[in-house]
């Protein structure tokens, strides 16, 4: 379904995917032998039994997926920050290195990464996507198109140390809420909270009901303590929460490890 902002574009592209695409895809796929029939048909591009997936595709994304996006995509953030700060103080080499650790072994210049069955990548100039993941049962995948010799492979990497709830940050212990805004204040919490999924200065404003001026304050001081951290995209700035300020939007208090 592609690499989409959002699942009614995932599920628009299942449905107008051209035959070709469906066969090369259900080619590598083991089926049930009670399944089999039902997946035939979808690979042929049965309309009806291509609806009938993209429904399935909703109702096992608002069973399985929505209930634990927000503190997901916190997790997402957080890795996404270790990862930059791993550049910038290492280069990629300390990146590649620092990557699932010792599933993932960095030999310049082969990757080398667990895989079902012995296989080459040769990149040759296409790049490589580290992807973290919330979602995977493996610690460890390689994607890639082996027909598309375009698109750069992507090797996808846990992002999780524990799993997921289904709770709001804020409604997972009323106390760490609580002992939260007593050390920021009721508004610089939700300024912090705010930037667990990415905001810029002018919608952390709007969520909090305060002026631009103010918002930008209290990312201020959120960044200056390096619970926050912002950066340029175009004409506006984005905030996003660090590891640091992860932690604290789960316990409400600073803790010594």
């Amino acid at each position: 379904m592609g690499d989409v902002p959002s699942l009614d574009h995932a599920v628009d592209n299942l449905l107008h995917a051209p035959v070709s695409r469906l066969r090369r895809e259900f080619e590598g796929l083991d089926f049930h032998l009670g399944h089999l029939p039902w997946a035939r048909r979808v690979s042929e591009g049965d309309r009806d039994v291509r609806r009938e997936l993209a429904e399935a595709v909703r109702a096992c994304h608002r069973l399985t997926v929505e209930p634990y996006w927000h503190r997901g995509r916190a997790e997402l953030i957080a890795l996404s920050a270790r990862c930059a700060n791993l550049m910038l103080e290492g280069g990629i080499d300390l990146l590649l290195r620092s990557v699932c650790a010792p599933l993932v072994r960095w030999r310049p210049p082969v990757l080398e990464a667990p895989y079902p069955r012995r296989v080459e990548v040769r990149l040759q100039g296409r790049g490589l996507i580290i992807t973290p993941t919330v979602f995977s049962k493996h610690p460890v995948s390689l994607l890639w198109d082996p027909l598309d010799t375009a698109q750069p492979p992507r090797l996808t990497v846990p992002a999780l140390r524990r799993p997921l709830t289904g709770t709001e940050p804020a409604e997972a212990d009323g106390a760490a809420v609580r002992n939260l805004e007593s050390l920021l204040g009721r508004t610089r919490a939700a300024a912090l909270h705010v930037t667990a999924e990415g905001c810029t200065t002018s919608e952390m404003a709007r969520r909090l009901n305060v002026t631009a001026a103010a918002a930008s304050q209290h990312a201020t001081v959120l960044r200056n303590t390096d619970l926050i951290t912002t950066s340029r995209r175009g004409g506006s700035v984005l905030h996003l929460i660090t590891p640091l300020g992860l932690a604290l939007l789960r316990t409400g208090a600073l803790t010594e490890p």
